[in-house]
């Protein structure tokens, strides 16, 4: 089955930078748009980029565009957040989320996947 895990948080200085990585196994990579999203303590999830299954679109929330940068690495099945500029309300659980192209979607298998998180902290 489809897997994604999240990798690469930590804790940062506000203004430091720090790249996420998201490894997806278990179905062909390239079926699968994906997206990162997070959520702060007392909040909701909130959606953070995203990237189209062929990798020709990106697109961003806001609150990180200009700042964050979203690509995907299709040789080693991999999803990548570079976040430059964090501030400290960037801290959050981070979340990989892989969503199945409807062309390549199969009946009885899950249209999408989430990964367990990866926290990531901004403070001095």
């Amino acid at each position: 089955q489809v897997q994604v895990v999240e990798s690469g948080g930590g804790l940062v200085q506000p203004g430091g930078s720090l790249r996420l990585s998201c490894a997806h196994s278990g179905d062909v990579f390239a079926n699968y748009a994906m997206n990162w999203y997070r959520q702060a303590p007392g909040k909701e999830r909130e959606f953070v980029a995203y990237i189209s299954s062929n990798g020709g679109s990106m697109k961003y929330a806001d609150s990180v565009k200009g700042r964050f940068t979203i690509t995907r690495d299709f040789s080693r099945n991999t999803v990548h957040l570079k976040m430059n500029s964090l501030k400290p309300k960037d801290t959050a659980v981070y979340y990989c989320n892989a969503q199945v192209d409807p062309i390549f979607a199969r009946p009885g298998c899950p249209d999408e996947v989430w990964g367990q998180g990866t926290l990531v902290t901004v403070s001095s």
